[in-house]
């Protein structure tokens, strides 16, 4: 196990994939002894989604504090508060676009600023297909600026039977980006 805890902001989007965030969002609960802090922030957009996809409301019950988008008083908005990484799991490309060209008008988008700012991981879980050439370019800047693009990609060498363990194929994959010392499928195993 790691000795050093993580201090990690996770924001949802209104991507389709709730399950993505589900399952990140649990996760994250079963290795609580790697968190120092877990902050939260959803759009308006991703908890409808949440609701439709999943057919609960069940984000009201995360055991994570929760951050509306107009929180700019979250500590998480300003780089002083020093935090290790943030993921956006699912990431749309509205937010992408606008983290990428540095539109910091909500506080998912500003908290993605300040981790890129302060030279910290960010890592955007997109599952938009197929992509265009914005898209593309926003990508790029992502990746200069030091992000992370993470599709929402699944993986079959741990030859999947369900959903769920396909979903884990790509959570497992975040969490190993982001530093966490988890056990899962490793290849050659």
């Amino acid at each position: 196990m790691k000795e050093n805890k993580i201090k990690i902001i996770v924001g949802v989007t209104g991507a389709s994939g709730a399950i993505y965030a589900k399952t990140l969002i649990n996760k994250l609960y079963t290795i609580n002894e790697q968190i120092e802090d877990c902050d939260i922030v959803f759009s308006e957009n991703a908890k409808k989604v949440w609701e439709f996809e999943l057919e609960n409301n069940n984000y009201n019950e995360i055991p994570f504090k929760i951050y509306t988008t107009n929180d700019f008083f979250a500590p998480f908005a300003s780089g002083s508060a020093k935090y290790d990484a943030m993921i956006i799991c699912p990431c749309t490309m509205g937010s992408l676009g606008r983290i990428a060209n540095g539109i910091s008008d909500d506080l998912l988008t500003r908290a993605a600023d300040v981790i890129l700012k302060e030279r910290k991981k960010l890592i955007l879980v997109t599952r938009e297909m197929p992509l265009n050439l914005i898209h593309i370019e926003n990508f790029k800047k992502i990746t200069l600026s030091g992000g992370i693009i993470c599709p929402a990609s699944p993986s079959f060498y741990s030859k999947p039977s369900t959903i769920d363990e396909l979903v884990n194929t790509v959570i497992d994959r975040v969490l190993d980006l982001a530093g966490f010392d988890i056990s899962t499928f490793r290849w050659k195993q």
